[in-house]
This record gives structure tokens, C-alpha cells and sequence, in this order.
């Protein structure tokens, strides 16, 4: 992934993320100005285009995506003929579903997946309290038309027609509470709410942020399989925010920008089972034994850094939602034909021995094009023993998902 500057943009006449994401005033409406300065030929993260220039160092969505809604408008001349209710129209017309869009990190995901033009329509769904933050969403003027739904009778309305469905519905962790406890609450909501996926939008992506991810992804294959019509090619652990966390923290211990970093992470998506690989970092950097293993640890840790730091307040919402966006914009290139869209995910996999694992994907038009085998060849001898110490508790996580629905039949 080749290494990309950044962007300054505008919607509307709100406001500009400019070079750490700072807001500035812009008085045009609609203004965009980009300054291209590097090569763009290959990267993960929003749309990039030839025709722009980037200006600062760092944009919403991270490291790959320093391209922010670069080449994801167009001039007003060819958009004159469609127009969306808001004034504004997107350059391509993809509906996303967020299910528990009320909640923690569905709210600020909402807002962030409203800001894409890829997006036409934004549906949230929620069992309480989503009028109100579809209501606050429509004032922002950005392309996609926002619906709200709430409760179970609404549910399938909301995911007719989607093109990507989100699902950070749950409970959060909180402190003293363990993922099996977290098992315990989510694991039937993401039955329930994939049953319905299956029912109303079989070939839409599903992204699944429900924790315990290493549970809840296999949740989702066997109620799709019982319902006949999985497609693992379409099903997505969102583990993004392992790779966002991993590029923050290398960054800031080397004294690293942020835009040359990227590390690959692999395995899971709790504890040990999340396997940085600091050895295929992409940026000139080495590491002592004990950079590494402080790294890892830190890196498999920070959702407990963040759930202590909170102090019974909740869990990591913000830097989720975050990276849960990245990962949507991503799906979204991908389905709009964009050819060089790569990413790290939880997924049905044959790289190891075990039906799920989180890697390197390439993404298109019709979901996982390949898994990319090679991060895992040649890695440092600590990272081929965290790799076989990671197996056997994935192993029983991905068991337990499959042994749930197994017990408890999905619905004709």
C-alpha cells in the first residue's frame, strides 16, 4: 500500500478536516480543495482520484484513507439533473443499514458513514430512541437521505433494499465483566438481527462489531447457512480498530507519521488472539524483543485501557465507530468498483487450521476477492509462538457461536 498525504475538504459550509483532523471554517458552500503530492497508486481507505491534490497529513478515516472523499464529488454541472432532499447529491447511490444506531458507537458511526457521498440512504435502526438521532443527522448537509425504524416490527423495512448492514447492537463491556458475559447478553441479539438480514437483504455485506466478535461472526454464518443463503464472501468481523490501534501506537513509539505506518492483525478479536504483526510493518522501523512485546500486549489490552479510563462509563465507542467507518467506506469502494481495496477482517478462512481468522482481505464488487497469505509467512519466531498460543482459545470462541445457534434453531 503505497503511501499517501492527506486532505483538506469541506461539506457544505460547515466544516474541514484539516491536517489532524482540526475543524475549519469554509464560507463557500460545497468547496473542495485537494493538493495531490504522492503517489496514490495503492492504498485502503477512501476513494482516491488523479485529478486532486491533498493537503495535509492525516484525514477521517486513517492512514490509507488520506484521501478523504477525494474524487467522491463531482463538478455541480454533472449532478444538476439529481438532487437528494438535502440539496446535495452522491456520487454513488448505496444504502447502509445501522442496526442499534441509538447506542454508543452506532450514533457516532451513523454520523461518520452520513458523511460519505457514497451513501444515498442512511437506515438506523434501534429498539429505543432513534427518531431523535435521525432527526439530529438530517440537519447535517451531506447527500444521503436518513430514515429511522425502531423496534422489531420495523426491523424488516429497514434492511429492504440495503447494500451494507452494520451491527454494533449489544452491550458494552464494563468493568469486572468478562467476553463470556458479553456472550451471554449479545450473542441471541445478533441471532435475532441476522435472521432478519437473511429475510430482507440476503446479498447485502454484513459487518458485525457486536462483541464477542470471535463468537458472533460464527453466530451470523450458521443462521445464514440455516437460512440458506450465506455467502462467507459477504459476512465481516470488523476488526479495523486492532489495525487502527496497532498504526497509533507504533507511530507514537517510533516517532513515526502516522501516514507510513500500517500494521497488519491477525487471529481474533479479543486478548491474545490478537496477533500483531509488528514484523510486516509497512514503514522503515525495527523493533527490540521488548518493543514488540510491550506493543502486543498494549495492542491486545486497549479496549481494557479504555474500558478502566471510562470508569464504568462504557468501552471504546469512539475510536470503534472510527474504524467501523473506515471499514464500511472500504466495503463501499469496493462495491463501486474501486479494484485496489484492501483491509484486515474477521472471516471464514483457510489460511490456518482453524473455519474463521482475522487477515488481510482484498475486497470487490462481490465481497472477499482473496486472502492475502502472505503476512503470515515468515513472521519472527515470537510472533509463530503468539500465533499457535492464539489457536486453541480461538478455536473455542468460533465453537461456542456455532454450538449456540446449533441449540437454538433460527426461525422458518
Amino acid at each position: 500500500m503505497a503511501t499517501t498525504s492527506a486532505t483538506t475538504f469541506s461539506i457544505g459550509s460547515t466544516v474541514s478536516f484539516g491536517s489532524r483532523g482540526s475543524l475549519l471554517p469554509k464560507t463557500k458552500p460545497f468547496a473542495v480543495r485537494f493538493t495531490y503530492q504522492n503517489s496514490l497508486a495503492s492504498f485502503s481507505g477512501l476513494k482516491a482520484a488523479t485529478s486532486v491534490k491533498c493537503e495535509s497529513e492525516s484525514s477521517f478515516l486513517g492512514k490509507e484513507s488520506s484521501a478523504a472523499l477525494r474524487g467522491s464529488f463531482v463538478p455541480k454541472a454533472e449532478k444538476a439533473n439529481q438532487r437528494s432532499h438535502y440539496g446535495l447529491q452522491p456520487l454513488a447511490s448505496y444504502k447502509v443499514a445501522i442496526l442499534g444506531a441509538a447506542g454508543g458507537i452506532g450514533q457516532p458511526l451513523a454520523l461518520l458513514i452520513k458523511m460519505s457521498p457514497l451513501v444515498s440512504a442512511l437506515k438506523l435502526y434501534d429498539i429505543a430512541n432513534v427518531k431523535g438521532v435521525a432527526a439530529d443527522l438530517g440537519h447535517c448537509n451531506t447527500p444521503s437521505q436518513v430514515q429511522d425504524f425502531t423496534g422489531a416490527s420495523e426491523l424488516g423495512n429497514c434492511l429492504k433494499g440495503v447494500n451494507v448492514v452494520v451491527i454494533p447492537a449489544g452491550v458494552p463491556r464494563k468493568p469486572g465483566m468478562t467476553r463470556d458475559d458479553l456472550f451471554n447478553i449479545n450473542a441471541n441479539i445478533v441471532k435475532t438481527l441476522v435472521e432478519a438480514v437473511a429475510d430482507n437483504c440476503p446479498d447485502a455485506f454484513i459487518h458485525i462489531i457486536s462483541n464477542p466478535v470471535n463468537s458472533t461472526v460464527p453466530i451470523a454464518a450458521e443462521v445464514l447457512k440455516q437460512k440458506g443463503v450465506y455467502d462467507p464472501k459477504k459476512l465481516f468481523g470488523v476488526t479495523t480498530l486492532d489495525v487502527v490501534r496497532a498504526n497509533t501506537f507504533v507511530a507514537q513509539k517510533k516517532n513515526l507519521k502516522l501516514i507510513d505506518v500500517d500494521v497488519p492483525v491477525v487471529g481474533g478479536h479479543a486478548g491474545i488472539t490478537i496477533l500483531p504483526l509488528l514484523s510486516k510493518t509497512k514503514a522503515s522501523v525495527s523493533f527490540t524483543d521488548e518493543e514488540v512485546e510491550q506493543l502486543t500486549v498494549r495492542i491486545q489490552n486497549a479496549g481494557t485501557e479504555v474500558v478502566e479510563a471510562k470508569a464504568g462509563a462504557g468501552s471504546a465507542t469512539l475510536s470503534m465507530a472510527y474504524a467501523a467507518a473506515r471499514f464500511v467506506e472500504s466495503s463501499l469502494r469496493a462495491l463501486d468498483g474501486d479494484g485496489d481495496v484492501y483491509e484486515c477482517s474477521f472471516v471464514q478462512s483457510d489460511l490456518t487450521d482453524l473455519p474463521f481468522f482475522a487477515s488481510r482481505i482484498k475486497l470487490g464488487r462481490k465481497g472477499i476477492e482473496a486472502l492475502i497469505p502472505s503476512d503470515l509467512q515468515g513472521l519472527s519466531e515470537y510472533e509463530e509462538k503468539a500465533l499457535e498460543a492464539l489457536k486453541p482459545e480461538l478455536k473455542a470462541s468460533i465453537e461456542k457461536g456455532i454450538a449456540f445457534v446449533q441449540k437454538q434453531p433460527v426461525t422458518a
